[in-house]
């Protein structure tokens, strides 16, 4: 892990970017004497961890005394994309101008995509764990379908609080029954690119015995700023 650049934010919050191999991440700490958990923060179906509203989460998560770490999945944010990737990406925003089924097309693409990301995931835990102020546990916070794989795969995930509105591939679905960590799983009632239904589907189908749904009205990107107070609350209970 090499830190390429780093600035102390308003609040105290170390930011600093870094590359593992090639993978680029961003790395937030707050201000302590003593190792703090981690929690790996992803958005939903690869965007960026540039996104403002991950930092957004990421900042607030560490002013509760995480350490947060997000990166850039294959093909996305500034990482190279192929020539399947482009076309995948342009038949799906085709089929969603033209308001037809797009799940076989977010199949295509977002299966390979959680095949590619998890390892690295993988890799980048156990770079960050390395690190003398950081010393677990380790939560999970976001894409769902990367989630349920590495909390099937990665025995060090304590915890792990999901977002209802990406693509859940089949696999990832049929695996949610392995999923046994405590869980948190944020569902936005009239999330238009995610069948409610679905969703619910989903959380019944998750094996912990501990799981929350927090359901909320309005449409995908309206999630209540709550809910990620609510959210940090959750890890207290299950990271420290």
């Amino acid at each position: 892990m090499r830190f390429i650049s780093e600035r102390r934010l308003d609040d105290g919050i170390l930011e600093r970017e870094f590359t593992l191999g090639e993978i680029p991440g961003t790395l937030w700490t707050p201000e302590s004497a003593a190792p703090v958990p981690l929690i790996l923060m992803a958005h939903n179906n690869g965007l960026p961890k540039g996104e403002p509203r991950l930092v957004a989460r990421a900042r607030h998560s560490a002013s509760y005394g995480y350490a947060v770490a997000s990166i850039d999945a294959p093909g996305c944010g500034d990482r190279p994309r192929s020539a399947a990737d482009e076309q995948a990406r342009a038949d799906l925003r085709r089929a969603m101008r033209a308001g037809e089924p797009a799940d076989g097309i977010f199949e295509s693409f977002i299966g390979p995509l959680v095949e590619k990301a998890v390892p690295e995931w993988q890799t980048t835990l156990d770079a960050l764990l390395a690190l003398p102020e950081i010393g677990g546990p380790v939560g999970y916070s976001g894409w769902t379908a990367v989630g349920i794989r590495l909390a099937v795969a990665e025995p060090r995930i304590a915890a792990a609080g999901f977002f209802a509105g990406g693509y859940v591939p089949h696999a990832q679905r049929e695996e949610a029954r392995q999923v046994t960590i405590p869980l948190l799983l944020l569902l936005q009632w009239d999330d238009e690119g995610n069948p409610r239904q679905r969703a619910l589907d989903l959380f019944d189908s998750f094996g912990t015995k501990e799981k929350t749904l927090h359901a909320n009205m309005g449409g995908h990107t309206g999630t209540p700023w709550f809910e990620v107070d609510d959210g940090n609350r959750f890890f207290g209970r299950h990271l420290t």
